[in-house]
């Protein structure tokens, strides 16, 4: 296995015994992906992903609350403008 090439593709740098290791190590993995072959998965569907899950997601909406609790929110507010609530600016 030519591992110099390989790890160039890869853009991998390597100094002396690195290059060693590291084609233990891939050596071993090819060992591993070879045994996996001899496995039966006769009858065993095909995994696009790891879970059925999906995303659950609501409506991004306006909750309507009273005048009271907007004067709280206001009367709290380190800083206000009007009747908004003045902050830094994210972006400048």
């Amino acid at each position: 296995m030519d591992i110099i090439h390989i790890a160039k593709l890869a853009r991998i740098g390597l100094e002396g015994k690195e290059s060693k290791k590291l084609e233990a190590e891939l050596s071993a993995i090819l060992d591993f992906v070879e045994k996996l072959k001899e496995a039966d998965v006769e009858g065993i569907a095909p995994m696009a992903g790891g879970t059925d899950l999906k995303n659950m997601t609501r409506e991004d909406k306006a909750m309507p609350k009273g005048e009271e609790i907007r004067q709280k929110i206001l009367a709290n507010a380190p800083k206000r403008r009007d009747d908004f609530v003045e902050v830094k600016a994210v972006l400048e």
